[in-house]
């Protein structure tokens, strides 16, 4: 395991969920953390909580799913402090409105745009700096449903992350030779946020068993560890009482 103190990562959706763990467990293993996202309030919370425990966080308000934006605070952090060492690729969503049945145009672009061009528009801007100094980890956040195809998580996001694996592996072909790798790391079900968007509620005993956000802050702080010679080049991750094993009214379409 290598040290990670010192250096410079950049966590897009860090204001919450495992762009927040993450962005702390980072910052709790001495790397400097530029934390992006679209709410700023919540933003200065995650930098208040690393300040708090003596680290270092700078906030740079952004939506990813505007490409110039992207690109400006990428020049940013590359005039700030000359290097990017961690990419933390999170920043995503999901919609109530996301199956065949019920969805529209909007759910679709909304949920494309940020959760595959936006992915897209990130690791665009942080390659040159990576190039520059012929090293850096990229982590793009996918999903179980990138893997699999199923019902729960909805067409367009289970399209979206079927993209941004594919994407991540991209990366590795064809950047391996400038130092750079990349982790498509793939959830399932985490005890975040983004469950209130569920169609299905959640309830609060099927949460408790869920992968917490904190298990996936250690999970990415593991990874932003391996040296840089070492490439793990996709992760899955699921909780042990997986209720994708067990199938329930909320897994499966409706038939008439």
């Amino acid at each position: 395991m290598r040290t990670i103190d010192g250096m410079v990562a950049w966590v897009t959706g860090a204001g919450s969920g495992i762009g927040r763990a993450g962005a702390e467990a980072l910052a709790g293993a001495g790397a400097k953390v530029v934390l992006s996202g679209r709410r700023v309030d919540a933003l200065e919370k995650t930098a208040a909580t690393i300040r708090d425990r003596g680290g270092e966080a700078i906030v740079e308000a952004l939506d990813v799913a505007d490409a110039q934006a992207v690109a400006a605070v990428a020049k940013r952090i590359a005039d700030r402090f000359g290097r990017l060492d961690i990419l933390v690729n999170n920043a995503g969503l999901n919609m109530a409105k996301r199956h065949w049945n019920d969805m529209d145009l909007e759910s679709w672009e909304k949920i494309v745009q940020v959760d595959l061009n936006g992915a897209f528009y990130v690791v665009h801007a942080a390659l040159p700096i990576m190039r520059a100094q012929t090293d850096g980890l990229i982590i793009n956040v996918a999903s179980m449903a990138g893997k699999r195809v199923g019902y729960v998580s909805g067409v367009p996001y289970t399209a979206a992350k079927h993209g941004l694996v594919a994407m991540n592996e991209t990366i590795n072909f064809e950047e391996c030779h400038n130092g750079i790798r990349a982790t498509a790391l793939s959830p399932g079900e985490v005890a975040t946020e983004i469950l209130e968007k569920r169609p299905v509620p959640v309830t609060e005993e099927a949460r408790a068993k869920m992968v917490q956000s904190e298990d996936m802050g250690e999970i990415i702080l593991f990874l932003a560890r391996q040296p840089k010679h070492v490439c793990i080049n996709e992760l899955l991750v699921t909780p042990t009482w997986n209720r994708g094993n067990f199938g329930g009214p909320d897994f499966f379409p409706k038939r008439d």
